[in-house]
């Protein structure tokens, strides 16, 4: 899997069109992720695909795919989002240990995993600690009306509601509550009730409605 991974990468070309990789936001990003990529070298990871050479471009600012095998939990890719084209792997001896990787990510914004297997993908989708959770997708985003957003308690998560869907449209709403109570009813308004059901429970309640 991993050798088809990497002859995939290398074989990615730079451009905007479909089935192309297109550039980093700005350079500022581009010299992040090229940094990290050169720590991550530094930490002793081994790169199998190596996009740093993108970064001469002379329009733009690139990032060519990357595939590092990292070796350790404390590796400086595996600390923060890099936002750019790069994939660290990390070898390990059970799922549990990689659950427990991945739980003890600051980060709580998504999980995914790659499996041809169902009830294998339950047993991770049922302990990732992440707001979302993919099975075989990478960037697993939800469509509408499920919204984009971390986990509470972790640095993927600001505020009390997520960004999108419905939380986003909690966000923008205020609610108009209207609470109201009548007395009697006056006979002699033109809207008075002329029907037996109504005049005979005429005591005095609260209705209460809103609207959005």
């Amino acid at each position: 899997l991993l050798d088809r991974v990497c002859a995939k990468a290398a074989a990615l070309v730079a451009g905007q069109q479909n089935g192309q990789v297109g550039p980093v936001i700005d350079d500022a990003s581009r010299d992040r992720i090229v940094s990290l990529i050169g720590a991550s070298v530094a930490a002793g990871a081994n790169v199998l695909v190596d996009g740093r050479e993108w970064a001469s471009r002379e329009e733009g600012s690139w990032v060519g795919p990357t595939v590092l095998m990292v070796n350790s939990v404390d590796d400086p890719t595996m600390k923060v989002e890099l936002f750019g084209p790069v994939i660290s792997v990390l070898r390990v001896e059970s799922w549990e240990e990689a659950i427990a990787i991945e739980n003890a990510s600051e980060f709580g914004n998504a999980a995914c995993v790659y499996t041809s297997n169902g009830a294998h993908a339950e047993w991770f989708t049922s302990r990732f600690e992440a707001g979302m959770l993919g099975v075989n997708v990478g960037v697993p985003v939800p469509r509408e009306p499920f919204s984009f957003g971390g986990m509470y308690g972790t640095a993927s998560k600001f505020g009390d509601m997520d960004i999108t869907g419905s939380g986003a449209m909690e966000f923008f709403t205020t609610r108009k509550k209207v609470t109201t109570k009548w007395g009697m009813p006056n006979s002699s308004a033109p809207v008075a009730a002329s029907c037996a059901a109504a005049q005979e429970d005429a005591s005095d309640k609260a209705n209460f409605a809103g609207k959005m």
